[in-house]
């Protein structure tokens, strides 16, 4: 951010009285709730740091990292000092104080957009490190930041910096938001739409590679048939033979091609019977893989139109959380998983994914479906009992996003997984519910 927007916006800071609540929302932006309804955001990303406002912001995930226990206990309700540029650099230093138990605690927070080493840090009175989102050894910087360390200034700039005036500047705050937003969500959809389509053409290659019905079928009678004939002309058959040729029962000529040696004549003729049997069984069951890759495709379809449709790069991220990395954990590819704010989300992508939600559900989880229709299934994780409402308006938007194409409103119930009961496979009856309704308009 340049210096002189920076100096503007402290001007602006310095109406606020109070930090109501403090809190990352992602891993380098911070929410700060000032005097309970003015909420701004800082973004602390290196390189590319700035602040904004915006009327809402989904929260990734609830971080429990030190620096976010100290932020919360140090900040949250907090009455603000002061409020300056730190040696008049681009330095946002906040002076706050809290009530503890025992005594008045004073503790600064600095949010340094210093570029390379833009940081957060959270000091004492005495300038002595109590926490920070980086941590700065010496190899890296001439100026440590390390808990229990004191703080060096920085040096000042050896330039003057220009100035550039501000109409307006929560107007400016919200342009940052917007500018920001078009540039990361446009090349996030580029991104994750790219990596969506692989998979899609994956399963399409797939689904077009599945043999037909009729001519497994024609397969396993005429390696039924070759079964047979050996077996009638065993006497003219020599063991380790590749290409057979033998009369059939009408008296024509017939080929048959093994494609490797067997050491026997009944071998020969097992591995036939073999044959058919399986291109029988695979002919049987090829409805359940092409049904199987039909409603994998259709999730996949759904899944780009929702990344098309998002309007934040926050549902984005949610879309797409970070996998654990765990040999031990072996994954279900008939569910999808998302995180909202620390919430495990299940979804059914096809059938056998609705039914594994459900069996895998614990009583208190919050199971959601669209109303009067078929949808996928979706399950809430949780141990508490009350859930926040904008956590099941997210899940219940993913249900309809994972369902529907079409752009309209929506009712979808939910309810306790205790209060859910199967009937057969996928389909359930409840009574105690509550309904929402979801606008994808």
């Amino acid at each position: 951010m340049k210096l002189s927007h920076l100096k503007q916006i402290v001007t602006y800071l310095q109406n606020f009285n109070k930090i109501s609540a403090i809190y990352r929302v992602t891993d380098t932006i911070i929410k700060v709730a000032f005097d309970k309804n003015d909420e701004l955001y800082f973004n602390m990303q290196r390189s590319n740091s700035s602040m904004f406002r915006c009327k809402s912001f989904s929260r990734s995930k609830v971080y429990n990292a030190p620096f976010d226990v100290v932020l919360a206990k140090r900040f949250n309700r907090a009455e603000i000092l002061s409020v300056e540029l730190l040696n008049g650099d681009k330095i946002v230093r906040f002076k706050t104080s809290i009530a503890s138990a025992y005594k008045q605690e004073t503790t600064y927070l600095q949010f340094e957009f210093t570029g390379k080493y833009t940081n957060v840090i959270i000091l004492d009175e005495q300038n002595i490190v109590l926490e920070a989102l980086r941590h700065v050894d010496l190899f890296s910087s001439f100026r440590e930041v390390r808990v229990g360390q004191k703080l060096l200034d920085v040096p000042p700039a050896p330039f003057k910096a220009k100035e550039y005036p501000l109409d307006d500047v929560e107007a400016f705050l919200y342009a940052n938001y917007e500018k920001e937003q078009e540039q990361k969500l446009s090349s996030l959809k580029k991104q994750k739409i790219s990596f969506l389509n692989k998979k899609l053409k994956k399963l399409q290659k797939l689904y077009n590679s599945l043999d037909d019905e009729e001519s497994l079928k024609k397969e396993a009678e005429i390696s039924q048939h070759h079964g047979n004939l050996v077996l009638s002309n065993m006497h003219k058959i020599k063991p380790y033979e590749m290409l057979i040729k033998i009369k059939d029962y009408d008296g024509t000529d017939v080929e048959i091609d093994l494609g490797k040696h067997y050491a026997s004549v009944s071998q020969i003729s097992n591995a036939l019977f073999t044959k058919s049997k399986k291109a029988k069984q695979k002919a049987k069951n090829l409805h359940i893989e092409k049904s199987s890759l039909e409603s994998k495709i259709e999730h996949i379809k759904l899944f780009i139109n929702t990344v098309a449709e998002a309007t934040e790069s926050s549902k984005i991220s949610l879309l797409f959380p970070k996998k654990e990395q765990s040999k031990k954990i072996k994954r279900d590819d008939s569910i999808e998983t998302f995180l909202i704010e620390g919430y495990k989300v299940s979804l059914g992508k096809n059938e056998k994914g609705n039914i594994s939600v459900l069996k895998n559900a614990r009583a208190r989880d919050i199971w959601i479906h669209m109303k009067d229709r078929p949808s996928c299934h979706v399950i809430i994780g949780t141990d508490k009992q009350n859930l926040p409402l904008h956590i099941i308006e997210s899940a219940a938007r993913l249900c309809v996003d994972f369902t529907m194409f079409e752009k309209d409103r929506y009712l979808v119930d939910y309810t306790p997984r205790r209060e859910v009961t199967i009937q057969h496979g996928a389909n359930v009856l409840y009574n105690k519910y509550k309904t929402i309704e979801i606008d994808t308009r």
